[in-house]
């Protein structure tokens, strides 16, 4: 921030230096105000849903299946003004521009219906000083400010251009000078003498907004999300996604913040179950009666063979279910002599008083049931009702949270009991270094080469443990126990601080009542107490360094039946850009079969090589045509082994990774295609029609069709519409439910 507030400091000072030593040197006739220069637009656009349906976000709950939205439903009613203010700075050829762009959105969402810094929205969008320094005959044309600077000619998305962040809560529907973000910078260049013309930016670092990322985001909630859920005296109430309203939220964020998919959100949703399970383990029944030892245990009840009462029950916590996994659970499995004596399984008849994940997850539990409060299945995508066969069958396709983690045993989820979570934003404010060369060869070629270094726009988010104190914990495994002559088997994890394990106890808040000598330290609090000691989950939100490496050109070619046509490329090589590493399956089991959510799921550093291939043409008079091809190749692709193999890691998709398709493995080569069209009509041409179409090879597609009609000089009215379709876990094909008509009516003075 420091860095960050140095940067737009000493631009601002730049801006007002030139401004006084030019107003200084203005003649005393000429009055600084006469040369202002002050033009304007008030604009209305009103977008409405084509499709009905329930957009990513929108869910309060695992079984919502409510429509949301409806076709002709409003979505966006936007009222901007926005003005443009130019002027001639003394008479020595500086000039200053300012933007100023009021806004109020009556269908936004909170935070998003007035003005917001940094996002296309900025109340003072732009704000410049032009002027030139050094030798007259090739002087240095210098421009300081709050400014864009454009890179790349890529119809429909962002290859080269690679210095002003992008506001991508409208995906790309707006055009691409309203959605890219202006930024403090200072920006110089020259041409030179033997040709050519050499640039040099130096920019204030600011991220790419992104619906269901930042500080907005995913704020603690003061009111539960549907209710909160309780467990004993344990109660949480999610995170606030404030993006959940926003019709272009994508799966990959959803997967994060999201109130029924988001880790963050499902993390202290374990945490409650959870200590239901403890609960169970520790009692007769679910509401605390029982004894200390005998014959009636709890639902859960285990018995202690370590210190040799085989066939008594004890008051244990999970950590006496080494061998139990939640497979074993599911399936109702009977496996280990002291491990699975209270199992039932998915239990589909509530009123059996068994201890099974749907009585638990669901909240239809038993008569004398602990209470959970609302519903637990309010989102939390633990569990849904199913049978065992369903179970069975979608292990290598995983799509709710229990899924993930089958040979988790329930001494790994006496670590989540009370558990909490928190998500931080924590960007990297160093500002951002770039510079460019263009030239132009003889036979009308013309290119370019650029470099920069400083902060990807796009952020990441980490994630990792720390205690009440804010030490990190760090996971590991478990000794192997011996389960069948000799053949040994992973069975839970630890969390780790300063190289000492700390006990699950501990960490996890669990629950004690009473006990002996031998229990007595197993928990943190008392049955009705609170948990004093519990791991948070924390979410921290990132910007890293990465390396920009790119070239372009263009050239025209004059063919027999096409005429002139415009041939262009752009390649850009990245270094050290994040990407989701997802370990599902790994033979020493630290992956997310054994519950290992920090280990399992990283944010690894790779190089990325893009280009985008295109031509230009027209046609019928005066019709523009334009194709691409554009390709994301990874260079550091992950995929070790399959979903069958005791080995599987791979990359993810960040923008669609999510619950509900199995956190999908990312394509090593990404290609898009598009293909534009541009026509001018009317008795004076001042009227255009244009349409864009996009489509994924792995079949997401994205059409925008728009027109613009000029009722006089200063009164402009549009028409918009966009669809979306193809795979739902596809980068467009997921937009299907947002697709949106919009009307626009804007006046120029």
């Amino acid at each position: 921030m420091i860095k960050r507030t140095m940067i737009a400091t000493g631009v601002a000072l730049a801006i007002t230096t030139t401004l006084t030593a030019n107003i200084a040197l203005a003649e005393e006739e000429t009055s600084f105000m006469d040369e202002l220069e002050i033009s304007g637009e008030l604009k209305n656009e009103s977008a409405v849903f084509t499709k009905s349906g329930q957009t990513i976000g929108q869910a309060t709950s695992t079984t919502d299946t409510t429509t949301n939205n409806s076709s002709g439903d409003l979505y966006k009613s936007e009222n901007t003004a926005r003005f443009f203010i130019n002027g001639d700075v003394g008479e020595e050829g500086s000039s200053f521009h300012a933007e100023l762009n009021l806004r109020y959105d009556t269908e936004g969402t909170d935070g998003y219906k007035g003005a917001k810094s940094y996002s296309q929205h900025d109340l003072l969008r732009e704000l410049y000083v032009d002027t030139e320094v050094g030798n007259e005959d090739n002087p240095i044309s210098i421009r300081a400010g709050k400014q864009q600077v454009v890179w790349g000619t890529a119809d429909g998305m962002k290859l080269l251009d690679v210095i002003n962040p992008t506001d991508y809560r409208e995906m790309a529907q707006n055009t691409m000078e309203d959605s890219r973000i202006p930024v403090w910078m200072l920006n110089a260049e020259t041409d030179l003498e033997r040709g050519g013309n050499l640039q040099f930016v130096l920019s204030q670092s600011e991220s790419n907004k992104i619906s269901g990322l930042g500080n907005n985001s995913a704020t603690q909630s003061t009111s539960s999300l549907g209710g909160a859920i309780t467990v004993a005296a344990t109660a949480f109430s999610g995170h606030g996604n404030g993006d959940s309203g926003q019709s272009f939220l994508m799966k990959g964020v959803d997967s994060i913040t999201g109130k029924v998919n988001g880790f963050l959100n499902i993390a202290p949703a374990m945490g409650a179950v959870a200590q239901a399970f403890d609960r169970g383990a520790q009692t007769k029944d679910w509401n605390g009666n029982g004894s200390e030892n005998g014959s009636g245990g709890g639902a859960l009840a285990v018995a202690d063979t370590a210190t040799g009462e085989d066939g008594t029950y004890r008051y244990v916590s999970l950590r006496g279910y080494t061998k139990a996994s939640v497979a074993d659970f599911a399936t109702n499995l009977q496996t280990g002599s002291n491990q699975s004596i209270g199992f039932k399984g998915f239990c589909d008849n509530v009123n059996t008083g068994a201890g099974c994940l749907a009585n638990i997850v669901n909240n239809q539990m038993a008569p004398n049931a602990m209470n959970f409060g609302a519903n637990n299945g309010n989102g939390q995508n633990l569990l849904a009702t199913q049978t065992d066969a369903e179970w069975s069958s979608n292990l290598n396709a995983p799509t709710q949270m229990f899924h993930y983690m089958p040979d988790a045993t329930f001494a790994t989820f006496d670590a989540f009991v009370s558990m909490k979570s928190k998500y931080l934003v924590d960007h990297n404010s160093d500002p951002i270094l770039a510079t460019r060369f263009k030239g132009e060869t003889e036979n009308g070629l013309n290119y370019s080469f650029n470099i920069s270094h400083g902060n990807d726009a796009n952020p990441y988010v980490d994630m990792h443990w720390e205690d009440n104190s804010g030490n990190k914990l760090t996971e590991t495994r478990s000794e192997a126990i011996d389960v069948n002559n000799g053949n040994k088997v992973y069975v839970t994890s630890n969390l780790i601080a300063d190289g000492n394990v700390t006990t699950f106890s501990n960490v996890g808040g669990a629950t004690v009542i009473g006990g002996d000598g031998a229990q007595s330290g197993l928990g943190a609090t008392t049955l009705n107490g609170t948990a004093t000691d519990v791991a948070t989950l924390v979410f921290t939100e990132k910007t890293d360094k990465i390396t920009n490496i790119g070239t372009a050109f263009d050239t025209s070619v004059e063919t027999e039946s096409l005429g002139a046509v415009v041939l262009r490329g752009e390649f850009l090589y990245q270094k050290d850009v994040r990407s989701p590493i997802l370990t599902r399956k790994a033979s020493n089991g630290v992956d997310l079969n054994h519950g290992f959510l920090v280990s399992s799921l990283q944010m690894e550093k790779g190089d990325r090589f893009k280009y985008v291939l295109g031509a230009d043409v027209t046609v019928l008079t005066n019709m523009m045509v334009s194709a691409q091809f554009i390709q994301d190749r990874n260079l550091d692709y992950v995929d070790v082994g399959n979903s069958g193999s005791t080995d599987w890691k791979y990359t993810a998709d960040a923008a669609t990774m999510h619950l509900t398709n199995g956190l999908q493995k990312a394509e090593e080569n990404k290609e898009f295609y598009s293909f534009f069209m541009s026509k001018p009509f009317g008795a004076e041409q001042q009227h255009r029609w244009n349409n864009i179409f996009m489509f994924e090879e792995n079949g997401g597609k994205w059409n925008r069709a728009d027109v613009e009609y000029s009722f006089s000089d200063e009164i402009i009215g549009s028409a918009e519409y966009n669809k979306y379709w193809g795979d739902e876990n596809t980068q467009f094909g997921q937009m299907e439910k947002s697709s949106n008509f919009q009307l626009g009516l804007k006046y120029i003075f």
